[in-house]
This record gives structure tokens, sequence and C-alpha cells, in this order.
């Protein structure tokens, strides 16, 4: 009877998740499938999900109408480089919050965490400010110096290293090595599934960010995909299979990073409730 109700309710789980999975994948594969059709065949009724023809026009206007491979390397530029900042100092953060022992340094850390709850729009301003008396305003460096940071990619990766055992730690320190040698010889190759969903998630939210370079970047030669599709919308507003098409061109790089590193979202997600 208990063998019944369990496969019961693994069948309902299994199928509110296909359900779910479903909704979510939709609105992607109707994008998909715009951006090779014509607009008086977007919006046809019935829809038609695989076109009759399709047609590149949208691709090429989305190359010709915006300077969409300068916006797609400025875009690439940050990501990469917000991200591996991101990924060296969180790691390093972490590693000192975990495995180091100084006076104060579980108080540090709570204040740190603390941070997390002040809303991104009570300090604009005053960041916006700081910025431009820095000389930075419409230079990516404003987006790289602000982005280095990410609290919550420091809470990930110090609960994954909570798992691992000190006893490792103490016999690399016997056998002579220095704290930054067990950070990168020990510590860091027994992260790995905390890093890739690190990378993961900066990667993604770098990419997608729009508020960001709204408000530091001005001059076209610096702006992001996301700012260039905007602009591109407000110019050409009825012009949807284009749009899709510079959507579906935007997507690829968080496709390629998601395939590759998928496998270790959930693992490093579920690190960070182990210990603590």
């Amino acid at each position: 009877m208990k063998n019944t109700k369990t496969r019961v309710t693994g069948i309902v789980m299994f199928l509110l998740a296909l359900f779910v999975a479903f909704i979510m994948i939709v609105p992607f594969v109707w994008m998909v499938s715009a951006s090779f059709k014509l607009k008086k065949e977007i919006f046809s009724v019935p829809i038609r999900w695989i076109p009759e023809t399709f047609h590149m026009d949208n691709y090429e206007t989305i190359m010709q109408k915006i300077p969409f491979p300068r916006y797609f390397f400025n875009t690439f530029k940050l990501t990469v480089s917000i991200t591996a900042l991101q990924v060296i100092t969180c790691s390093m953060a972490a590693f000192a919050f975990s495995k180091l022992h100084f006076p104060g340094r579980d108080k540090l850390f709570l204040a740190y965490l603390g941070t997390m709850m002040v809303p991104w729009h009570a300090i604009m301003i005053p960041q916006f400010i700081v910025i431009q008396k820095l000389g930075l305003y419409d230079n990516h460096l404003s987006l790289i110096l602000t982005g280095a940071f990410n609290v919550f990619g420091v809470f990930i990766l110090r609960q994954n290293m909570l798992s691992i055992p000190d006893s490792l730690c103490e016999a690399a320190k016997i056998d002579g090595c220095g704290p930054f040698g067990i950070f990168t010889k020990i510590v860091l190759p027994l992260t790995k599934s905390g890093l890739a969903t690190l990378i993961i998630l900066t990667f993604n939210n770098v990419w997608n960010d729009y508020m960001g370079p709204m408000i530091y970047l001005d001059s076209d030669k610096n702006r992001t995909i996301q700012l260039g599709l905007a602009t591109f919308k407000r110019e050409f507003d009825t012009n949807y299979g284009a749009i899709m098409a510079g959507t579906v061109i935007s997507l690829i790089p968080i496709v390629i990073v998601y395939v590759i590193a998928q496998k270790y979202i959930v693992e490093g997600i579920a690190y960070s409730g182990v210990k603590g």
C-alpha cells in the first residue's frame, strides 16, 4: 500500500513538472519560430510552429539596422570580465570565512550577508555619484568594478567549502603548505560544483542585465545587447521578426554555458545548505 502511494505521488509530481516545463518552453519555441517568419506569418491563427519557408531576412535586418556584432562583443567582454572577477573574489572570501580562523570571523560574515537585505535601488544613486566622480561614466570599467563582488556567491562557495574536512587542510599544513597553497591546491579543486554554479548564475545575470548598462553607459559604441535590442524595438517596434532574431542570437551564449555546466547547478546549490 505504501509503495503504491509513493508511486502515485511520483507520477503526479512528474506530470506536474512536465506541465511546468511545457509552459516554460513554449515561449522559447515560439520565439525561435517567429525569428524565421515574415511579419504576416508571426501572428497567424492557428499558430504554425514550423514555418513553411525559413526566412533569414530577420537576421540580416538585425545585423544591418544596428551594430549588433559590436553590442555582442561588449556584452561578452563585460560578462567574462565580471564573471572571472567574481570567481576570484568570492572564492578567496569564502575560503577566509570557512577555513581561516580570526577574531570576529562569523560576526563579520553575518554582517556581510546582511548587505543582501539592502535593495540595489537604495544605493543606486550614491553608487552612480561615486562612479561619476571617479570619471568612469560611460566606461565599461564602471560595470566591471561595481560587479566584481557578489555576496550570494560568497555564501554559496563558503557553504560548499565547509563540507570539505578540515583534516585535509591540517594535513597540507603539516606538509608545509601555506594558506594560499591550501586554497589553490586543496580547496578549489574540491569546490568545482560551487564554482560552476557561481559561473552560470553570474554569467546569466550579467549577460541579461539591462538596468546597469542603461545607467552607466551612454555612447552607442559601449552599449550591450540588451540596450541595443531596446533601441531597435523603439525604432522598429513593429518588426517582431527581427526582434525575435536578435533575442535568439543573444540567448546562444547562455544556452551554451548552461549545457556545459548544468549538471553542477543542483549539486552546487544543494551543498549550500549542507553545513553552516
